[in-house]
């Protein structure tokens, strides 16, 4: 906006000149402040030196010189510059924080790749400027093409900031850790369905072996292998069962017996004859190491007759043929009976070997015998039903 002001000036020395002073004024929105440029046409002269009003005080000081050469400055108040502009500074401020994007470490948002090459790759998530996405954060699995062998231009995805802004606003983003978030969600689903997983040994050492499962590490103690812990593992795909989840402490501990004893579970039934290991043997009666589970032969179970000691009938290491009575599978135990298998009462006692050789003989009638007991139950309860009176 410009403006013009007319004054009448008399130089200085000893020739007087009178003249017009055009005064050019600017108003500067940017900073508020009305600037004054001065300039000069003369218009006549005199050899008095005298000023307009005739008086001899003609003389101008050094600064009246220099408010005359090269104008003044006024200061525009707020309320006149924001009717220039239509806004004030502080009403521009609050509209720009109305549209900024606020984050915090570990925000999830989601970005779109705009750049993809050999300085890195960055992603708009907008905010004020592009965020990077660092090479070791592409994913939890191993990376070997780049970041254009996971990402693409355009592609969007969730982030996780795993940075503060840099001196250029510049925050740094992680698909890692989002990946890493998923697999625990996965494992403890897992762990609460009971489910079998399979891992590959990566490393043994002397308390037990490694393994990844759903690409987390993990622990497999010497007391829950089933094998000999040894460099002949590495490389080798079990079966495991979890026995422990703790994604704050990072700790997944698994077991192969569990798993190999409930693969073995789902073959043993009721009623089948199965040849064992005599394990242990306790006052109350024999373990029998059946195929890697252990089953229980009760001291009630081995004989019709009365038994006083177990260890006289069987010794430590006999093979054992018996029968299965019952199969817990959700506890992983198994009951046994050898006495079930006697052809007459007392044969364990007397010649436990002619028990094992008839074995399967006297399971099958066992099971005949069983099944006439059943059908003959359920005529009886037949007759009952038919010989109530319905009408009644």
């Amino acid at each position: 906006v410009w403006t013009t002001k007319m004054a009448f000036v008399v130089g200085a020395g000893s020739r007087a000149e009178s003249g017009i002073r055009r005064a050019e004024r600017c108003l500067c929105p940017k900073h508020g402040v009305r600037m004054t440029v001065a300039t000069t046409s003369v218009v006549g002269s005199s050899k008095g030196g005298a000023g307009e009003d005739g008086s001899e005080s003609g003389k101008m000081s050094k600064f009246d010189k220099m408010r005359a050469k090269f104008g003044t400055r006024e200061i525009v108040k707020s309320s006149e510059s924001s009717e220039q502009v239509g806004f004030s500074y502080e009403e521009f401020e609050s509209g720009l924080q109305k549209y900024e994007k606020r984050t915090a470490l570990g925000d999830h948002v989601i970005g779109t790749v705009v750049l993809l090459d050999k300085s890195g790759t960055f992603v708009d998530i907008g905010a004020k400027s592009s965020a990077s996405l660092p090479d070791s954060e592409l994913s939890i699995c191993e990376v070997s093409g780049g970041a254009a062998s996971v990402l693409e231009l355009g592609d969007q995805r969730e982030f996780e900031i795993i940075s503060s802004e840099d001196a250029s606003g510049m925050l740094k983003l992680s698909l890692r850790r989002i990946e890493i978030k998923l697999c625990w969600e996965r494992v403890a689903l897992l762990q609460a369905e009971d489910a079998t997983v399979f891992g590959t040994i990566d490393s043994v050492n002397r308390g037990g072996a490694m393994c990844k499962v759903e690409n987390l590490r993990s622990f497999i103690p010497g007391s829950h292998m089933s094998m000999a812990i040894n460099d002949e593992l590495i490389g080798t795909t079990l079966a495991l069962k979890f026995l422990e989840v703790d994604q704050e402490k990072g700790r997944i501990v698994l077991s192969h017996r569990r798993a190999a004893m409930q693969s073995q579970m789902n073959k043993v039934e009721a009623g089948q004859v199965v040849l064992g290991i005599a394990r242990g043997i306790k006052p109350y009666g024999i373990f029998i190491d059946v195929n890697g589970l252990m089953g229980l032969l009760h001291i009630s179970q081995i004989s019709h007759d009365r038994v006083e000691d177990p260890a006289a009938v069987v010794k430590s290491g006999d093979e054992v043929k018996c029968m299965v009575i019952s199969a817990d599978r959700e506890k992983g135990r198994i009951s046994l009976s050898t006495k079930t298998l006697e052809p007459e009462p007392g044969d364990m006692l007397k010649d436990a070997q002619k028990v094992f050789d008839s074995a399967d003989e006297m399971a099958a009638r066992y099971h005949k015998r069983l099944e006439e007991e059943r059908k003959a139950a359920a005529e009886v309860a037949d007759d009952i039903v038919s010989s109530l009176d319905i009408s009644a």
